[in-house]
């Protein structure tokens, strides 16, 4: 099915092509997965939301009526599976005082590089994901897509049903805040004066 665009994938996995469909979830299922396990914190939890929201959009691919891309529908499938997901650990953890649930996040080892720099690019990946997880969800959602799905602004305000100029304005504080969250807990340095500006204002 290499060549095809995407919404002729689309009319093939709806007149039941089996190929085409799995065209669809190896185009889409690495990010779906990456954004799903920065949501639930869980690699087999997200493993798990990503199967069954690739189950719902098989089954519910009729729907789907191109007005957006492929990936913006998808989104919003694996965003209210992740919702559920969420809701029922929480019932779960109602019931269990003791333990948090939570599953650590392990990063997959990089043997083509040095250990020293991968130890240094893992703890710095461990340090993003904790500071964006202090920010808000409606902070947090719209960044991700940005810059782990790739989504254009438009993309964005379609899959949050939101107003494009209101995607652009919590991207921009997002971004802002994660610089804010870094720089304070000293992994990253603010930076310096500008030599463009006078009286040593900062950019």
């Amino acid at each position: 099915m290499i060549g095809f665009s995407e919404l002729e994938l689309v009319a093939a996995a709806k007149a039941g092509d089996r190929d085409a469909f799995e065209r669809i979830v190896l185009d889409n299922e690495r990010a779906l997965y990456h954004l799903a396990l920065r949501s639930l914190r869980s690699e087999e939890d997200a493993a798990d939301a990503v199967q069954e929201t690739f189950l719902k959009a098989y089954t519910g691919l009729a729907s789907f009526r191109g007005d957006s891309r492929l990936f913006v529908w998808l989104y919003r499938i694996l965003s209210n599976v992740c919702t559920d997901m969420l809701r029922r650990r929480r019932d779960t953890l109602s019931l269990s005082p003791d333990g948090d649930g939570l599953s650590p996040e392990l990063d997959i080892p990089d043997t083509r590089h040095d250990p020293a720099v991968l130890a240094e690019r893992s703890e710095t990946r461990a340090q993003v994901r904790a500071a964006l997880a202090q920010l808000p969800e409606d902070f947090q959602r719209p960044l991700l897509l940005r810059e782990y799905a790739g989504l254009s602004y438009e993309e964005i305000a379609a899959a949050l049903s939101l107003p494009q100029a209101t995607v652009k304005t919590r991207i921009f504080r997002a971004r802002k805040k994660l610089c804010a969250l870094l720089s304070a807990d000293g992994n990253f340095s603010a930076p310096g004066p500008s030599k463009g500006r006078k009286g040593g204002e900062r950019v």
